[in-house]
């Protein structure tokens, strides 16, 4: 038997198939009789962008899995395998509780019942932000060392920084990574107040602002049957909130396993919906996990209304909002060390560097947001700082006083 899960506007769901050689004809009358998804209404893909289309036209253009008789076979699934579905009109979810009767002519409501029919958990179709696009060499750094030094064995996370434009298009452009403690299940923030201060002044400096949190999930999760664990959704969740961007983007770093069988790093791109939001500054969230909870499950502290029942455990995926990928390439560099790794950054790093970009203008030696970085730990963060990003945003000539400064104190090392 294999079993598949099936992604949809509903969330995360699992469809059991006797016949490994089942035709995706087959497979659609599965879905039907196991989801209650007429077969009519059914758009299947092994492509997540399907749950980003919204006219019949962005359907069409899903067809790798249009053909009833191929068989599911020829798409090499796997035992946990995602296939992702749209489909039109509303279902029927099998094995929904009884309707039993409130109010006046039933039981008695009491206040928390009636704020429990407001608290209503539906799903956000449409994020705040149009798109994500990363800098490529940002990414390939973070990605890189989460892949080849931490082999994706334990968490790692950073802050996001970069652009929003007014149609609501994030560019990440650099990433900070905190001081952090990560293991297998868990990533535990450090955050250095003062380390913080730093960065902000210089994302001032080149005309950005924090936009968004990235983390990785490690090997082991990779065979879990969620989206993003409740561990993570609070993490996410209350960093979100901390912000006051509409546009705030949660990007996921994974080990995917493809068809020949190698592991790919992928990336996902988040927005917490509103509500979850809500429910989070409001304190509905349980935020010490209750021991042998579905992990694929947030715990509220009392009911909400999800479908067509009260429940206090909410499924994840309710309160993920999809964000389309793009890549660009910024205006900074990223081949300096970064800050908080298992090696200490120090002058020797600097000397190097800027030995290796001799050729290169003085301010295109020091675009790169880990070496200001470095440089603002000595520097006046109120005149020092916003002066050489400055000059890193416009392409200008550094100030003779400031090079020789910068080389003074990589010939220390």
């Amino acid at each position: 038997m294999l079993v598949l899960r099936i992604r949809s506007r509903d969330g995360l769901e699992r469809l059991k198939i006797d016949n490994p050689q089942s035709t995706i004809g087959e497979l659609k009358s599965l879905i039907e009789s196991q989801l209650r998804v007429p077969i009519q209404s059914q758009t299947l893909s092994t492509n997540q962008n399907l749950l980003l289309a919204k006219t019949p036209d962005d359907l069409s253009r899903f067809t790798d899995m249009s053909n009833p008789r191929t068989p599911i076979s020829s798409f090499n699934l796997t035992h946990g395998s995602i296939i992702y579905l749209a489909y039109e009109g509303e279902r029927t979810v099998a094995g929904g509780p009884p309707v039993h009767p409130s109010g006046s002519f039933g039981k008695k409501m009491t206040m928390d019942d009636l704020i429990a029919k407001q608290m209503r958990v539906t799903r956000q179709e449409n994020p705040h932000c149009e798109l994500v696009s990363f800098d490529r060499d940002t990414a390939n750094a973070f990605q890189h060392y989460v892949n080849e030094t931490l082999a994706f064995a334990v968490k790692r996370g950073g802050f996001m920084y970069g652009t929003v434009s007014p149609e609501g298009k994030v560019e990440v452009d650099f990433m900070y990574e905190p001081p952090q403690q990560g293991t297998e299940g868990n990533l535990i923030l450090l955050r250095d107040p003062h380390e913080e201060r730093f960065v902000e002044a210089i994302a001032v400096g080149l005309g950005m602002r924090r936009v968004g949190f990235i983390f990785t999930q490690t090997i082991s999760q990779d065979k879990k049957d969620y989206t993003m664990s409740n561990a993570e959704i609070l993490q996410a969740v209350e960093l979100h909130g901390e912000s006051d961007l509409k546009e705030w983007v949660t990007a996921v770093v994974k080990l995917e396993v493809n068809e020949d069988g190698g592991a790919d790093v992928h990336f996902e791109a988040f927005q917490m919906s509103d509500m979850c939001i809500r429910l989070f500054k409001e304190g509905w969230f349980e935020t010490v996990i209750p021991e042998g909870l579905d992990p694929k499950l947030s715990r509220m502290k009392k009911d909400v209304v999800v479908g067509v029942k009260d429940t206090k455990e909410v499924d994840n995926d309710f309160f993920l909002v999809v964000v389309k990928i793009f890549d660009h390439q910024g205006p900074l560099s990223s081949t300096f060390p970064i800050e908080n790794r298992k090696v200490p950054v120090t002058m020797k790093a600097l000397r190097n560097h800027l030995d290796k970009a001799k050729s290169l203008p003085f301010v295109k030696r020091i675009s790169d947001f880990h070496l200001l970085l470095l440089l603002a730990r000595f520097l006046d963060i109120n005149a020092d700082v916003p002066a050489l990003a400055e000059c890193v945003l416009t392409q200008s000539a550094v100030p003779e006083g400031y090079q020789l400064l910068i080389e003074s104190m990589a010939s220390t090392s």
